[in-house]
């Protein structure tokens, strides 16, 4: 009647059918589920200093130094979807020249089992805060957010931005100490 490649095509093909069918059920089961929460972020030290960019312009460009306090509780945001956290800390600010910036300082990935209750105090930021021109020097506001992408077992990607940014200003002149 049929021959075993016949049959194993319809097994698998029926198994595949199956796991699609189960893989859209763990989306759907997840995906109307709430992941927005609260941070407080906290400045410490900021500080800001004009020094040479060693490309090919040879300008001056400015570079904000800043330390700062991070609370947040992320441990509600894991359930069985969920393999893990990108968080990201990100700063914007308005210049002469750019209507909205955007400077990732901070990273951090939390793996599904390990501790999602951040408590950092005091800490430096990750990645340097350059201005391609002289646009941090006397900036009143500068802001800051936690966000995050949440990585599934199945669906969707999302960015989420943390309830509770945190607005600063730089020093309005430049620093000639080593920081």
């Amino acid at each position: 009647m049929h021959s075993v490649l016949t049959r194993g095509n319809t097994v698998l093909a029926y198994a595949l059918s199956v796991l699609a069918c189960l893989t859209f059920a763990c989306f759907l089961s997840t995906v109307f589920l709430d992941y927005v929460t609260d941070s407080k972020i906290k400045t410490v030290k900021v500080v800001v200093k004009n020094v040479p960019d060693y490309s090919a312009s040879r300008e001056k460009n400015d570079l904000g130094y800043l330390t700062f306090d991070l609370q947040a509780d992320l441990t509600h945001l894991f359930n069985w979807n969920v393999k893990q956290l990108f968080l990201y800390l990100t700063a914007e600010y308005k210049t002469e020249n750019n209507e909205l910036n955007q400077v990732v300082l901070w990273d951090k990935i939390i793996l599904r089992g390990e501790n999602a209750v951040l408590d950092y105090k005091n800490m430096n930021t990750k990645y340097y805060f350059w201005d391609d021109g002289n646009g941090l020097r006397a900036n009143e506001n500068v802001t800051l957010s936690l966000s995050w992408n949440i990585i599934p077992n199945a669906g969707l990607l999302p960015n989420i931005i943390a309830t509770g940014s945190h607005s600063f200003k730089f020093p309005s002149e430049y620093t000639t100490y080593r920081v």
